[in-house]
């Protein structure tokens, strides 16, 4: 069965227009997805954001005026941002920190194949995350061990205290990289129920994807069960 017939419009964001060249080149292929415009560097996405509308802005990280989190954080504090998919060559957790708490719904390798690229801007567009394997593994590990891990896991134990019981069940599952589907099972809730769970948590906490509940709540448990 052929996918939605929905083109996702995309704005390419790195400051190597020899990337950028290959990225438009690979993503030609993809029959629903267009590359509405490009960018050297974040400070030209606000922009181009206004100009063109994409449901998607495929973003570097590291770019010699404003940086891809800093561009992700400004961008989507606006109203009806787009979404936001972080591509680096580098594996540095900092960045990744800062990306995804800036509200990266994504974030991927450069030395992806363009196929698995192709399919994480499909999901991303279609509001669910994607993280490189590689990536989660030591995302995990340096959210467990950050030095400044007590006040942040105290700020996100109570943010998650705002939440009835069956919304932090739901959290804990998410943080644990669970689907809408394996939690349903988890928890023998029907899927429609999950997904009003995790809206709710999303609006209740000002969250702005899965991932930054995944966050919070390894912030929230790095001292102690939440």
């Amino acid at each position: 069965m052929r996918r939605s017939t929905r083109v996702i419009r995309v704005l390419l964001v790195d400051d190597d227009a020899i990337v950028r060249a290959g990225l438009r080149l690979m993503l030609g292929g993809a029959p629903d997805i267009e590359i509405v415009a490009e960018a050297a560097d974040g400070a030209e996405v606000p922009a181009l954001v206004a100009a063109y509308g994409p449901d998607l802005v495929l973003m570097d990280i590291r770019m010699p005026g404003v940086d891809g989190p800093a561009a992700t954080k400004a961008l989507r504090a606006q109203p009806d941002a787009p979404e936001v998919l972080v591509l680096t060559t580098f594996h540095t957790d900092e960045h990744v920190l800062r990306a995804l708490r800036a509200g990266a719904a994504g974030f991927l390798l450069k030395d992806t194949p363009p196929q698995d690229i192709v399919t994480a801007i499909r999901t991303v567009a279609a509001g669910d995350p994607v993280l490189s394997p590689v990536v989660t593994r030591r995302l995990i590990v340096r959210v467990a061990g950050d030095s400044g891990q007590d006040d942040r896991a105290a700020v996100a134990r109570a943010r998650l205290a705002l939440l009835a019981e069956r919304e932090r069940e739901v959290a804990r599952a998410v943080g644990r990289g669970r689907s809408n589907a394996e939690i349903a099972r988890e928890l023998h809730l029907a899927l429609p129920t999950v997904k009003a769970h995790v809206s709710r948590i999303l609006t209740r906490l000002d969250l702005n994807n899965r991932v930054q509940i995944a966050l919070l709540v390894h912030d929230a448990s790095a001292a102690e069960d939440v």
